[in-house]
């Protein structure tokens, strides 16, 4: 089931939870996820949309990434100081 949305209940509600964040503070990092779908809209076979978006805040900060991939991905992954690990690697953390 989906349902519409407007924009002044959208800020509506998060400018309530940022109000009640600074009221009762957390001793964890508070998010708020907003799920957007486009209607009639294939991202498989419709290029209507294409890019890249940069958010103006960093999402997880702290989120780790390890690329699993073959050479090439590994080298492009080790040249951007990016954590690794080829098909042999993932074979040895599998068996332990």
């Amino acid at each position: 089931m989906t349902s519409k949305v407007s924009r002044d209940t959208l800020y509506e509600c998060v400018n309530a939870v940022l109000e009640n964040s600074k009221q009762k503070k957390r001793n964890f990092l508070e998010t708020v996820e907003i799920q957007i779908g486009l209607k009639n809209y294939d991202p498989q076979k419709d290029k209507r949309f294409s890019g890249t978006v940069k958010l103006k805040h960093i999402p997880r900060p702290k989120m780790q990434v390890c690329v699993l991939g073959d050479q090439q991905h590994c080298d492009e992954a080790k040249a951007n100081g990016v954590p690794y690990m080829d098909v042999e690697a993932l074979k040895k953390v599998e068996q332990e």
